[in-house]
């Protein structure tokens, strides 16, 4: 039976110990003149400068091979209006929660098929664009980049073992941690 396409960016799910993900997020800005929208799942890096009022660190769309600081979990809404919608919209000065521990694992999905040589080899995102209307992100695992690379920026750990995962057909879902990130030391280390 074919995979469910369910791409909605990169989900906090444990630690590379095998502890559970305990939710732990730190707070970034997004300036207003960023014209990227962001959505929850999206992979973020650290912008060039911090918030001018508050000195909070600010956080921009990370562009596919760049190293980031981690994945988005959360926006915080603006509690005068709360129709805000579920994603940071191009061009607003929001605050959004990022998981930035560099030894998180995350689900995603990939948008080829999974073999088990592909354990421990690295890759980088792909993105079909975020949903307006669920906040989702529209990130996952590009297949075709998956290699020993050093630089790319993922590192696929495993297959999700669920019923409703089959890993050697299309849009499988990946356990997966941050290889390039911005505060581990160098560019993240080799696929075998």
């Amino acid at each position: 039976m074919a995979n469910v396409i369910r791409v909605n960016g990169f989900k906090p799910v444990k630690h590379l110990d095998g502890s559970p993900w305990n939710g732990q997020t730190e707070k970034f800005a997004t300036a207003a003149g960023d014209a990227t929208p962001i959505f929850i799942g999206d992979l973020v890096k650290l912008a060039a400068t911090g918030e001018a009022a508050t000195g909070i660190r600010t956080v921009t769309k990370a562009a596919v091979g760049d190293a980031v600081i981690g994945a988005v979990v959360g926006i915080m809404i603006d509690p005068t209006n709360l129709n805000t919608p579920q994603y940071r919209k191009a061009s607003v000065a929001q605050y959004v929660f990022v998981s930035t521990a560099p030894d998180t694992v995350y689900e995603a999905n990939v948008n080829g098929a999974f073999t088990s040589t592909t354990v421990g080899q690295n890759a980088n995102h792909i993105d079909a664009g975020g949903s307006t209307s669920t906040g989702a992100s529209g990130e996952s695992v590009d297949a075709t980049t998956i290699a020993i690379t050093a630089t790319l920026t993922l590192k696929i750990y495993d297959a999700v073992q669920r019923v409703d995962n089959d890993p050697t057909l299309a849009n499988s879902r990946l356990l997966v941690s941050i290889n390039n990130h911005q505060l581990a030391s160098g560019t993240g280390t080799a696929g075998v």
